[in-house]
């Protein structure tokens, strides 16, 4: 009857995926899919892009296959196939929401962790000019016939901005201490 629901439980031997489960993938789900529409990652727009990524990944449970919470699970295992299924589906998406100049060096990792640690990696490198540019221009800006709240406004992105920016800098200098602790031990 069309319309009408099932509720009976599958079958004996047939799986199902829980909806909360981070290895659910709706029909709408490909790895063509671009989870951020609006600005695909260059060379300057890391800060913007890693935060609409960060949060579409939590929005679709996917987090864990780019921040290693969610590691590969051993061959064999009952979950290894979809993660693996999972993790094509978010390499995809990273790798078409990238420029295609940043794209061809990302195009051929294997998971989608290495693709989010290359770029995070990448964007480091950059970030130390952006930032002197970012503040520079907060230091040039001024209100001229603006409204108060549109110069605030102005100004709190800026400065938002160059939060995100040194944010991203303070974990590489942890990470670059917690490296060199370990060679002195």
């Amino acid at each position: 009857m069309i319309g009408s629901k099932n509720n009976n439980p599958p079958p004996t031997g047939e799986k199902t995926i829980d909806m909360s489960s981070p290895y659910f993938i709706t029909s709408a789900d490909h790895p063509g899919l671009n989870f951020v529409d609006e600005n695909l990652l260059n060379d300057g727009n890391y800060s913007n892009w890693v935060n609409e990524m960060t949060n579409a990944l939590y929005a679709k449970n996917k987090i864990g296959f780019v921040d290693g919470s969610l590691p590969k699970p051993e061959d064999g295992s009952k979950d290894n196939m979809n993660w693996k299924r999972c993790n094509a589906m978010v390499r995809g998406c990273l790798v078409s929401s990238i420029k295609k100049e940043i794209k061809n060096n990302v195009k051929y990792t294997i998971t989608a962790k290495d693709i989010w640690d290359d770029l995070k990696e990448r964007s480091r490198k950059e970030n130390a000019p952006r930032a002197y540019k970012l503040r520079r221009a907060v230091t040039m800006i001024q209100q001229g016939d603006m409204m108060i709240s549109s110069y605030y406004t102005k100004l709190r992105s800026i400065w938002d901005e160059v939060h995100s920016i040194t944010q991203h800098q303070h974990v590489l200098v942890k990470d670059t201490h917690a490296i060199l602790q370990k060679k002195s031990t």
